[in-house]
């Protein structure tokens, strides 16, 4: 990591710390969803253990699309992607950065907060275990592939719309993988396909979401 590269995942984490309201919105909106959601359908245990996993899998899709947007806005909008883009590093590198600062404060946090939730949700063990090797694995393929729909709309009015609408059918594969390791797992079941599967998918976007990122941008700079 270069200097330009280093300052610019310094610069990063300055700014999500430094709007800790924007910061904490994801998060709190996570805990609320699975907090209250089984005050909705009862607590019994069995029920909780039976749903848990898809709540906190859905939640964390729907807490990431609220913190997306601002991957790109404000440099954007204060020009500066503009000069990152003249600083003479590839945009790919520069995007890579970026995504990675983004899921450090979005979705690292929701590991330490996992045995909490799995507690709240009676998750045995071996649920909570797959349960966090899905999120290991599956968390930095939303922040790649939020990212390139992030890059294709960030010159539009109302773009969080449009961006909830693009992606959540794209997240769908990767929920269906992520609850089918967990429930197999509570079946004492092997999961290790769908861990595999959704390691593939990860590994893809880490070698295709770079380049799509830094074309989408200069697509909508254009």
């Amino acid at each position: 990591m270069n200097c330009v590269t280093r300052g610019v995942f310094q610069r990063e984490l300055a700014l999500a710390f430094r709007q800790k309201a924007e910061l904490m919105q994801p998060l709190m909106f996570l805990l609320m969803v699975v907090t209250l959601f089984p005050l909705g359908v009862g607590p019994g245990p069995d029920t909780l253990q039976r749903i848990g996993p898809g709540v906190i899998w859905i939640a964390a899709i729907l807490s990431s699309l609220m913190g997306m947007e601002r991957l790109f806005r404000d440099d954007f909008q204060d020009g500066s992607l503009e000069q990152l883009q003249l600083s003479g590093i590839p945009l790919y590198m520069i995007a890579l950065v970026k995504v990675f600062s983004h899921w450090l404060v979005t979705f690292f946090p929701l590991l330490f907060l996992s045995p909490l939730l799995a507690l709240f949700l009676n998750l045995t063990l071996d649920m909570y275990l797959a349960l966090i090797a899905t999120l290991v694995l599956g968390t930095p393929l939303l922040s790649l592939v939020g990212a390139i729909a992030v890059g294709l709309t960030i010159g539009l009015q109302r773009g969080s719309v449009l961006l909830a609408l693009l992606l959540i059918p794209v997240f769908i594969p990767l929920l269906i993988f992520a609850t089918s390791a967990v429930d197999a797992a509570a079946l004492q079941l092997p999961y290790r396909s769908q861990i595999a599967i959704i390691g593939a998918m990860l590994l893809l976007a880490l070698a295709a979401a770079p380049s799509a990122i830094a074309y989408s941008l200069k697509v909508s700079q254009s």
